[in-house]
């Protein structure tokens, strides 16, 4: 069995006027963030620094991970027509430098919500025409359309938010591959590298980024050799963090990994040419999004 969660995963969650202000805005439009929904630790330092990752398309997901916060359910609410000028406002009223957009899986949605996400950028963009916007996004697999692959129409989707220029792309691998079926449902590891390796193909100049979670089982053998996965598909950026379990009804952790030990990843990762490292305990996807090393 685990050991408790030792001292150096227990912090403050910041500064609560910064967080009161974030929730009151978000609030009265009817919007999420992941910030809030993850009940990520690092938000008030987040939204300190003037940046902050909204999820779009409700809260309600449609893939089950196994290590996720967010609500699951296979009938999510209609999207809100006005949530993309709502985002925008809040990125003006907050005066946001940097913002991450993610989302739910929608398989429910024809196009799985790209559009949506480009739709977000050029609002945003309208209103906030400096800052900087990073996507997040599922996987973009799935669904049927004549005459068209499943790899065909996860390339069009892709395209649809490369051609939106994100400043980075992100999407996150979370586990090694040996424990990617019972860690994220419904996703597969090879069908993310392919994300990546896609949006490379489309727009080599954007930044692509993925972020591993650790403590579900895997070695540091098995860490180094997911890095090399994915810089041998040119990815750019990387996260690893410590997963910390969210209720009882997920995952339990099977080991906390030492500072130390986050500290030597990191530097291997460094080594082997990412131009963009956080690895820490309490690094998470979006953590420092904006800052280059």
């Amino acid at each position: 069995m685990v050991a408790a969660m030792p001292d150096w995963l227990r912090r403050s969650i910041g500064s609560a006027s910064e967080i009161s202000t974030v929730q009151q805005i978000i609030k009265q439009r009817q919007i999420h963030t992941i910030c809030e929904e993850g009940r990520c630790p690092n938000r008030g330092e987040c939204y300190a620094q003037k940046t902050a990752t909204f999820l779009l398309m409700g809260p309600t997901c449609t893939r089950s991970c196994a290590f996720c916060q967010v609500d699951k359910g296979h009938a999510p609410m209609p999207l809100d027509a006005e949530e993309p000028q709502k985002v925008a406002e809040s990125v003006q009223l907050l005066g946001l430098k940097y913002v991450v957009l993610t989302s739910v899986a929608r398989d429910d949605i024809s196009d799985q919500g790209a559009g949506w996400f480009a739709e977000t950028m050029r609002q945003i963009r309208l209103l906030n025409p400096q800052t900087q916007i990073e996507v997040l996004t599922p996987d973009f697999w799935g669904g049927k359309q004549a005459g068209c692959s499943p790899e065909a129409l996860q390339q069009q989707r892709i395209e649809t938010i490369v051609k939106a220029n994100p400043a980075c792309y992100n999407h996150n691998i979370e586990t090694v591959k040996r424990l990617q079926a019972p860690v994220r449902r419904g996703a597969k590891y090879d069908r993310t590298l392919r994300v990546l390796e896609i949006v490379k193909r489309l727009n080599p100049a954007i930044p692509t980024k993925s972020g591993l979670m650790l403590g579900h089982g895997e070695t540091a053998a098995e860490v180094i050799e997911t890095l090399q996965d994915l810089r041998a598909v040119k990815c750019d950026r990387v996260t690893i963090g410590q997963y910390m379990r969210p209720s009882l009804e997920h995952l339990p952790v099977q080991k906390y990994w030492h500072p130390d030990e986050f500290q030597q990843l990191g530097e291997i990762a460094k080594q082997m040419g990412f131009s963009h490292v956080r690895s820490a305990p309490l690094v998470r996807s979006s953590y420092h999004a904006g800052e280059e090393e």
